[in-house]
């Protein structure tokens, strides 16, 4: 796939950085916020670029989209987050065409989550499309190369073994929880942040502790009781948060703040305390950490914890590997035909063209000329060439070449 577009001069790129190799301080420099979003989409748009992806999420962030060089998109990210260039190169990675396309159904299909078969991922990644779909920033191609992640999403689900069992963060932290903290059904626990990996972990703490001790702090009180409103759970006010922690037998932090919102003056150095920080950035002072009966532990640390879960997930993996290259061949034969389908509709037009100019010189030179029968032989014989030349283009390894040749050999203009 040397040109996976009709856009000329241009390739179709990922950059990006994710936890293989940026922690997750690193990643909380680069996380792009709604509004940054918005505004790097708006920057893509009067830039000219054609066709963008976003996705920023705890584990990576990355852009997927069309240009002449990879620095213009590295250049957008770093002008809407707080990460620099310098930064990026140590950390960040860049892949492109094929590898890009590929790189994209792995992560759309949990192949590449920190959490192995994670797929809420997926749901990420239909935001981010409607969101460029919205700024004009998705076309054709970027439309149908969603539409094939997603069905390889579904088919690994129900297909395969990849998300057996729960191994999502939320549900790792609580086993943590279980195996660390004796009684827990008796302690207080603490949930500071109810965004989505927030009312997973709410949700897996009733289910599996049995606790009536759950306490639900939110900067917004009304989205807390709404998550209260279905468990039963209680529900403070934000300014009773540092109240609260110095009560707390179990800390769970999982806020979208950009700065730390828990500090080392908030922790009662008298109360032992688990904190879990699944926050990116990182929403616990790292200095708490150095407290007397302060246990921390953060998202990078609970992921690399692994489970029966995860290794009967890892099983999976041939299966699903299998999926996605049947799914990703299927969008790459699209993507040839819709890249040849302009050369042979020129082609079929310059053979009808030659087929006009012939029959109207048969008519002056042969008495009663069967134009029927001269219309029909010719448009077999049109039709027989077409599909000849559409055959050899799906084959062929070397499908620009080709293009160009019949291009030059019919003189079409494309």
């Amino acid at each position: 796939m040397s040109q996976p577009t009709i856009s000329k001069n241009k390739t179709f790129y990922c950059i990006g950085l994710s936890y293989q190799k940026a922690d997750a301080t690193m990643r909380g420099m680069f996380s792009l916020t709604p509004e940054n979003k918005d505004q790097l989409l708006s920057q893509a748009k009067s830039e000219g670029f054609e066709e963008l992806l976003v996705i920023s999420t705890c584990n990576r962030t990355e852009l997927y989209g069309y240009a002449e060089h990879p620095f213009q998109l590295i250049q957008l990210l770093c002008e809407n987050s707080n990460g620099s260039v310098d930064d990026f190169q140590k950390v960040g990675y860049v892949t492109k065409n094929k590898e890009a396309v590929h790189h994209l159904f792995e992560v759309g299909t949990g192949l590449d989550s920190q959490i192995l078969g994670d797929f809420e991922i997926i749901g990420q990644i239909k935001q981010a499309f409607n969101l460029s779909r919205d700024k004009g920033l998705a076309n054709a191609f970027l439309e149908r190369l969603m539409n094939s992640v997603i069905n390889a999403s579904k088919r690994i689900k129900n297909e395969t073994a990849l998300s057996s069992g729960a191994a999502s963060v939320s549900f790792t932290a609580v086993q943590y929880i279980m195996q660390n903290i004796p009684k827990v059904s008796q302690k207080n626990i603490l949930l500071f942040g109810v965004g989505k990996i927030g009312r997973n972990t709410c949700e897996n703490l009733i289910k599996h502790t049995q606790n009536e001790h759950i306490t639900l702090i939110n900067r917004t009180r009304e989205k807390a009781e709404q998550i209260a409103g279905k468990f039963n759970v209680i529900v403070k006010d934000f300014n009773e948060l540092r109240n609260e922690i110095s009560k707390a037998d179990v800390l769970i932090v999982a806020t979208g703040a950009a700065t730390p919102t828990v500090y080392k003056d908030f922790i009662n150095p008298a109360q032992p305390i688990l904190i879990l920080d699944l926050s990116i950035p990182k929403n616990v002072e790292e200095q708490v950490a150095t407290l007397p009966n302060v246990t921390l532990l953060h998202m990078d640390e609970l992921s690399k914890r692994k489970d029966e879960a995860l290794e009967r997930r890892k099983e999976a993996i041939p299966q699903a590997l299998e999926i996605v290259e049947e799914v990703k061949e299927e969008f790459f034969q699209w993507l040839d035909n819709r890249k040849f389908a302009p050369t042979i509709k020129a082609l079929k037009a310059k053979l009808e063209s030659l087929k006009e100019a012939e029959m109207d010189f048969q008519r002056k030179k042969i008495e009663n000329f069967n134009e029927q029968q001269a219309e029909m032989i010719s448009n077999r014989i049109i039709q027989k060439i077409t599909t000849q030349f559409v055959n050899h283009l799906k084959d062929t390894s070397s499908i620009d070449e080709s293009i160009s040749w019949v291009q030059e050999v019919f003189q079409l203009e494309v």
